[in-house]
């Protein structure tokens, strides 16, 4: 059977490139761990036995052996430290009580004395660097009567507990009192007679407290909680296990926390007197298992990448020749679906370069005539919303005076009220311009928003405009004695005067008809960097939150203008709506500390 050289390159390419790949991901994934976590062994090793060789020199300098394990810390991402033969901290003289035992019930021989218990292994440091929560800063202090239990091992008495007398606040080494309580069940099962428990109970008075404040050096190692819960652990275990007192070698001990892995490293060694100490450290592998699961994840994407590069080649090899005529199939399909958002790239001149264009052509010339169909469609169903909502707000607006006049009608054709025909005659004569000025305003909103309304701009000073309006409107102010103040700017903006002037007067003769005897309004012009902005507030009425998006919908009237013998037809913040978006101008009302503000923006000239 004959096979292509397309076949033959294709399968090539991806035998040469998997396996490639997979030799370097196993290598990476299986080896790699192992080679990384022993190397990272070893150099903590080293660079303890050179901790242990420069900590020699710095012996009694505090401060110096506290700066020695930051940079240890620093440089190895390892904490370090030094413990005494008790298991505890052998350069940490900041984190500690003393309480002067006086308890009548103890022996003699502690009676007057003064002893100091450590605290870095019974509270937690964020419970006292945490002042303003910390019942510990509160009750902990000097005078303060606690009660001090001790455990006794080889003459040495190490306190493991530690409460504030006449309270429930108490502190305890829970690795230590686990041990006693374990202690305890055995003396108790085993019903040896005679045999002292090693562990004593004292009361006093703390003559010094001593807390860090997380700025000196040696709280560096507390804030590690689980550094600190190691070293109790390790404490525990050298007070009570005797093998762990034989310990004369180096050791490394593996756990897991949290899903993370941990080396202990324990070097015992000998101070100058000969008593033994411990360099005490702890690292974690997390970045090794990171560096090796950041590899899987790696490889993942690097596998789809090769993956994804195998099927580009095929497709330049199968597909060279095809493509063109596939791309064209796929194009006349989306044609026929109405969809042109997709054209055929022309890479070529010969007869498939000159088809390709031909059917980019004609998708072109398709899509701007089906474009002009949907939008002369959509305007057709604009002009009939138009004409059924003009239709339906005539026809409900028109109720209310055609039933006023037809009971004028009755009233003057039985005879009922004849000394007031001229008020029924101007009743119904008022209902009339009431209709005429309704109609009127329906057809200039119909026309607003029929979609058809080109609006024409100019330029013109917004100021002059605004002081012409109000002269017009100075017998309403003056009939309601409202006072009206005028923050003007003389500055031209582009816009149709006309329609800005509908829309200001529009805004004013709602303030008046919705502000109260002796009341304010205030009409301001600001200029701004490129808009300016028109607002008029009107004091002594608000417009309920929920609805002040409604004012701008037709035939809405506020609540204290629901009767329409009050005057408005319901439109004109509907007029003033279509014509401020027409501009495409940014507009809005909002309540005020004791009114309502109607705004808008126009552009600078």
């Amino acid at each position: 059977m004959r096979i292509s050289i397309v076949i033959k390159l294709f399968t090539l390419t991806t035998m040469l490139c998997l396996f490639i790949l997979a030799t370097i991901y196993v290598g990476q994934t299986i080896f790699f761990k192992q080679y990384y976590e022993n190397r990272k062994v070893n150099e903590i090793k080293t660079n303890i036995q050179t901790f242990k060789n420069e900590f020699v020199n710095r012996v009694g300098n505090l401060l110096a052996i506290q700066k020695l394990e930051q940079d240890f810390y620093r440089e190895n991402n390892t904490w370090i430290t030094t413990l005494d033969s008790q298991g505890n901290l052998k350069n940490a003289n900041d984190f500690y009580v003393e309480v002067k035992i006086d308890s009548p019930k103890t022996n003699n021989i502690y009676l007057g004395k003064t002893i100091t218990v450590p605290l870095y292994q019974m509270i937690d440091i964020n419970e006292v660097l945490n002042k303003t929560s910390s019942q510990t800063i509160a009750m902990l202090v000097p005078k303060a009567r606690v009660i001090v239990a001790e455990y006794k091992k080889d003459a040495v008495f190490i306190p493991y507990r530690l409460q504030v007398e006449k309270s429930n606040l108490v502190w305890v080494n829970d690795k230590i009192a686990k041990m006693l309580d374990d202690l305890t069940l055995d003396i108790k099962y085993s019903k040896k007679e005679n045999v002292d428990f090693p562990a004593i109970t004292l009361s006093g008075v703390v003559t010094t407290v001593q807390f860090p404040s997380g700025n000196e050096s040696s709280s560096f190692i507390y804030t590690n909680s689980l550094f600190m819960d190691r070293i109790k652990e390790f404490q525990a275990n050298l007070l009570f296990n005797e093998s762990n007192n034989k310990l004369d070698s180096p050791q490394i001990l593996d756990f897991v926390q949290n899903d993370v892995k941990y080396k202990m490293f324990i070097d015992p060694n000998k101070d100058q007197a000969g008593i033994p100490t411990y360099i005490f450290s702890m690292a974690s592998l997390q970045p090794v298992d990171e560096a090796v699961q950041m590899l899987k994840d790696y490889y993942v994407y690097m596998i789809a990448l090769v993956l994804f590069l195998i099927i580009l080649a095929a497709l330049y090899y199968s597909r060279k020749i095809a493509k063109p005529l596939l791309k064209m199939n796929q194009t006349t399909k989306r044609i026929a679906q109405l969809d042109f958002s997709e054209t055929i790239p022309i890479r070529s001149n010969d007869e498939i370069g000159e088809l390709s264009r031909n059917i980019n052509s004609l998708s072109l010339t398709l899509h701007s005539y089906i474009e002009q169909l949907q939008k002369d469609i959509e305007k057709e169903k604009q002009l009939e919303r138009t004409r059924k909502e003009f239709i339906s707000g005539v026809s409900h607006e028109l109720k209310t005076p055609l039933s006023v006049m037809k009971s004028c009608i009755s009233i003057l054709q039985d005879g009922v009220a004849v000394q007031k025909t001229d008020y029924y005659f101007e009743a119904m004569n008022k209902e009339v311009d009431k209709m005429n000025l309704l109609i009127v305003d329906m057809l200039e909103l119909a026309k607003f928003e029929s979609g058809t309304y080109k609006m024409e701009m100019d330029a013109f000073c917004i100021d002059k405009l605004i002081d012409g309006i109000c002269e017009k409107l100075s017998l309403e102010f003056s009939s309601k004695r409202l006072h009206v103040h005028m923050e003007l700017v003389s500055v031209e903006v582009m816009a149709n005067q006309h329609r800005i002037e509908q829309v200001i007067s529009n805004f004013l003769t709602n303030a008046i008809r919705y502000s109260p005897e002796d009341e304010h309004i205030y009409v301001n012009v600001d200029e701004e960097l490129v808009r300016v902005k028109f607002s008029i507030e009107n004091k002594g009425a608000h417009i309920p939150e929920d609805q002040l998006a409604k004012v701008w919908d037709r035939f809405y009237r506020g609540d204290s203008a629901r009767h329409r013998s009050q005057g408005g037809t319901g439109l004109g913040l509907a007029i003033s709506k279509n014509i401020l978006e027409l501009h495409g101008a940014e507009f809005g009302a909002a309540n005020t500390e004791d009114g309502v503000l109607f705004y808008f923006y126009l552009n600078k000239a």
